[in-house]
């Protein structure tokens, strides 16, 4: 850890930060994100960390006690969620500002620093950097993700599970929703920038970070909770007027939605197949469900490769990504409205919990 003349720190107006871990099961990636928050640049006087566990069943714990610097907190509820982890982290801590992390990332050395002189503008409540993968190369999933983390420097509409935030914005909003299993992080930042507040991205490094999605059910599971998420979150701000996450919501619903329904004709056409029309119309149907959620991102190569910097190849791969991923975000969205319907919404089960490395032992 860094230690700084206190002249200096007086001198340079440093700000103390309470750093807020949050993880359940994550003892193969927990302790390389202390020490990245110890060997940082950032003053060590200064500096109060703060481990908040969703009821690991591994060493998560003993790993994060370890550390005399880090205050462990240790929840127990039987359906964990990020909410609940990051807002017994802030209100156990008493600095001015908040860096939330995810127990599978690793802080940039210098980020705290960058980002708090950003903070000296006091129209800002939050600030994100960029979150890069630590091996985009080890599958497609992890790369797509390495590409969807970040967006363009500059004032910015939301924020993900790394951000700095400052104490009275989260004061002000109550932190975060508790019951969310998805989408937890864009509605505060919603709820953030509805009181006036701005959330910058800066051009800068903040975490790096181990996806580690390598098998497709991973892929498709984060799909479905993401699109639950667009629906939940959607849900709870549209009693407001607020089209966030509306155009979102609605894509994945008419894409989603109109490719099943032609799907489901061209198939009941095709049993029938009471003469050529009816075997033609099946056909037709097909086409036109699959135009529909394929149209108009497969069609788009060069804009992609345009606007992400991408070679042919990965463009088209990362259409068939941005056109096929409605699919699963379909599933997610009916699930939480018969959940809604019936009372009976997502929730985490802890043993289903646990952050993993895409090359073992790094």
């Amino acid at each position: 850890m860094i230690k700084v003349d206190s002249d200096f720190i007086k001198q340079q107006g440093l700000p103390e930060i309470d750093f807020i871990i949050i993880g359940v099961n994550c003892e193969k990636t927990l302790e390389r994100c202390i020490r990245s928050i110890l060997s940082g640049s950032y003053p060590e006087q200064l500096m109060h960390i703060i481990y908040s566990d969703g009821g690991s069943s591994d060493r998560s714990v003993a790993i994060a006690r370890n550390f005399s610097e880090v205050i462990v907190i240790e929840l127990n509820p039987e359906y964990p969620t990020p909410g609940l982890g990051r807002n017994a982290g802030w209100k156990a801590g008493r600095s001015p500002y908040v860096q939330f992390l995810d127990s599978d990332t690793i802080l940039d050395r210098e980020w705290m620093i960058t980002a708090i002189d950003s903070m000296k503008n006091p129209a800002v409540g939050a600030i994100r950097g960029y979150r890069k993968e630590l091996h985009p190369e080890r599958s497609f999933f992890n790369w797509i993700g390495d590409m969807e983390w970040n967006t363009k420097p500059g004032e910015c509409d939301s924020f993900g599970g790394d951000v700095l935030i400052r104490r009275s914005a989260l004061e002000t909003t109550g932190g975060y929703d508790e019951e969310l299993v998805g989408g937890e992080d864009p509605e505060l930042s919603w709820r953030i920038t509805r009181i006036g507040w701005k959330i910058l991205m800066l051009d800068a490094l903040m975490t790096s970070h181990d996806l580690a999605m390598l098998k497709t059910s991973q892929y498709l599971k984060r799909s479905f909770r993401s699109g639950y998420g667009f629906a939940a979150v959607q849900s709870r701000v549209a009693s407001t007027g607020s089209n966030f996450w509306k155009a979102d919501l609605r894509r994945i619903m008419l894409k989603g939605g109109g490719f099943f329904i032609f799907l489901i004709a061209g198939i009941f056409l095709f049993i029938l197949q009471l003469n050529y029309l009816g075997f033609a119309g099946s056909v037709m149907s097909i086409i036109a469900g699959s135009t529909m959620l394929l149209s108009p991102r497969l069609f788009r190569i060069e804009k992609f490769m345009r606007e992400n910097n991408l070679t042919k190849a990965d463009a088209k791969k990362y259409a068939w990504h941005c056109s096929l991923v409605v699919v699963p975000q379909l599933f997610g969205i009916i699930r939480f409205y018969f959940g809604t319907l019936s009372n009976k919404p997502l929730k985490n089960k802890r043993s289903t919990l646990k952050t993993g490395l895409s090359t073992p032992g790094t």
